[in-house]
């Protein structure tokens, strides 16, 4: 299988990464040589950690080896998949599938990493609605064993064996759930994230209460508002009002004070401030 990821961020290079380790020829592609430059540089770090640990079969080298970097979508025309990793952004996104769906071969199979973009809507815009599919992979993708397998309308039986069985050759689990605004995975995270930003804001405890609570009384590895950060508030905000928008239940209103802090810039890890300071 020849694999193709579009986008270089932290996503498409993790992405990137577990499809080269499991043996596969890769192609990423991104807009500019700046991202792809950046990309290949977080799999080269990650590769040499991985490698210290004794946890890589074969030499970093070898893994890049199979990883192919370009700006230009037309490499990825002999993919037998593709798994789209860009912005959260259902127009960029139905753009981009527009014009893959006239590139990639029919066989090929086109993916989306989206975090709660309806996945029918990407698939009609991609004009294979048959060989259209989400493949919602956990951050860190080396390290997480989810990958979230959602069906559109019509995403066919075979489509959705060669994904899973693609999942499992990577070293995932994938778990199939089918097309509803934030799948299972946001659709239960996001308002516990949501509620907790909400009570940082009306003042029932400070962040550290807030997170050390949910740490501490509930065994999660990380507090909502650290959590929060690390994802990205503006990815937060964008989930938040796909699910307040699809599901039309106020009860998934992004609260008042994520919404500032997006519109300050206030972003979390990628903008070195959020709820904390990094």
């Amino acid at each position: 299988m020849i694999f193709g990821v579009i986008g270089a961020g932290q996503m498409g290079a993790g992405i990137a990464q577990v499809a080269a380790q499991a043996g596969f020829e890769v192609f990423v592609q991104d807009m500019a040589t700046e991202f792809l430059a950046r990309g290949e540089n977080t799999i080269e770090k990650s590769l040499a950690r991985l490698h210290e640990k004794g946890r890589l079969d074969g030499t970093p080298a070898e893994v890049l080896g199979r990883i192919r970097f370009t700006t230009e979508l037309h490499d990825l025309a002999h993919c037998d998949l593709v798994v789209e990793a860009i912005v959260e952004n259902e127009a960029v996104k139905a753009e981009l599938f527009r014009t893959l769906g006239a590139i990639v071969k029919p066989s090929g199979i086109l993916a989306s990493n989206t975090s709660s973009i309806p996945i029918t809507a990407l698939a009609s815009a991609s004009g294979r609605s048959d060989r259209f599919i989400g493949m919602h992979f956990m951050n860190p993708v080396p390290l997480m064993a989810l990958v979230e397998v959602i069906r559109g309308h019509q995403t066919s039986d075979e489509t959705a064996r060669i994904v899973t069985e693609t999942a499992v050759k990577l070293g995932k689990t994938p778990l199939i759930c089918n097309d509803f605004p934030g799948f299972v995975s946001n659709r239960i995270l996001m308002p516990m994230l949501n509620e907790a930003i909400q009570c940082l804001m009306e003042g029932v405890a400070d962040r550290e209460a807030i997170d050390g609570i949910m740490k501490l009384g509930m065994n999660h590895p990380m507090g909502p508002l650290t959590l929060a950060d690390f994802i990205g508030l503006d990815t937060c905000l964008s989930i938040m009002e796909v699910l307040h928008r699809g599901l039309g239940d106020d009860k998934y209103r992004p609260s008042p004070l994520l919404r500032k802090m997006v519109q300050a810039g206030l972003l979390g890890r990628k903008s070195g401030e959020g709820f904390y300071r990094y």
